[in-house]
């Protein structure tokens, strides 16, 4: 009989050192997650910037000198990220694929013309930015005109900035749901054994003593449940940076190396005073306070 009861025993606690472990390791992979997401926001933010183009339309009389000189001018200016040139008959087949059909034929000519796209880096894709470029180039003869997606920048750039602080937000409301949630699910593990912290205390045992196992045992599980949300991290990584190789996600291991570090060194802290706490509780108890 009690061979079978310490069977349930063991059985029950193994259960409760499972659920203690994958409550810990969701809550730091979620968190951990959120954590990807604020280190690459602005990366994110800024592949989608630099993908707005400024169109340079150039008169048919344009001599190849100055558009190629015009060209190397534009590629070294400080804040183009690419200057590719365009010829009209080039257009004429980006055109032709994206309606997918020949509108030469009904036209017969070719009515656009020879340009030049410029790719701005990031931090210059701004309306006055934009605006500054095009008075610059306005006064050169052989341009017939300049154009960009002014409200397409503007309302980029609103977006940007409300989603960076609502990240932030988010961030630190999640953080101390987290704390929350792994504190909570400590404190019930050490809640079952609050008659044993009891027995030990009226026998003698110091508080220290008594303490000690079980928040080695707590900084265990939180090593196993850091390490399973860190496992689940790198493949959300791995499978994001093979969906979206052009944001490079991994282009800065240092910092997602820090991360993955804090991830892991935030589960022992946590469950070390989670388990600090609860169980001081419940030595400050009195025997009969243990039954509420």
């Amino acid at each position: 009989m009690s061979t079978s009861f310490d069977r349930y025993q063991k059985r029950k606690l193994i259960s409760s050192y499972f659920s203690v472990v994958i409550s810990i390791a969701l809550v730091l992979f979620l968190l951990g997650c959120l954590g990807l997401l604020v280190l690459n926001a602005k990366k994110v933010a800024d592949h989608f910037r630099e993908q707005v183009v400024v169109t340079i339309y150039l008169n048919d009389s344009a001599k190849d000198v100055e558009v190629k000189q015009l060209q190397n001018t534009l590629a070294m200016a400080e804040y183009t990220k690419e200057a590719k040139y365009v010829s009209k008959e080039e257009a004429a087949q980006i055109v032709k694929s994206d309606i997918g059909e020949d509108f030469m034929e009904f036209l017969g000519a070719n009515p656009l013309q020879n340009s030049i796209d410029v790719y701005l880096k990031a931090d210059y894709v701004t309306n006055e930015t934009l605006d500054g470029i095009t008075a610059e180039l306005s006064n050169k003869a052989f341009i017939e005109d300049i154009k960009y997606d002014n409200d397409l920048v503007e309302i980029m750039n609103n977006n940007v900035k409300k989603i960076t602080f609502w990240v932030l937000i988010l961030s630190g409301i999640f953080t101390f749901i987290a704390v929350l949630l792994i504190n909570s699910s400590i404190r019930l593990a050490v809640y079952s054994k609050r008659f044993i912290i009891k027995t030990m205390q009226m026998v003698g045992a110091t508080k220290r003593f008594i303490r000690k196992p079980f928040v080695f045992k707590s900084i265990q599980l939180g090593i196993i449940g850091a390490i399973v949300a860190l496992i689940g991290m790198a493949f959300v990584l791995y499978y994001l940076d093979k969906t979206f190789p052009e944001v490079e996600l991994l282009q800065n291991p240092i910092l997602i190396g820090a991360l993955f570090v804090g991830i892991f060194f935030l589960g022992i802290l946590i469950t070390w005073i989670s388990t600090f706490i609860a169980t001081q509780r419940f030595l400050n108890l009195k025997t009969d306070q243990l039954y509420y």
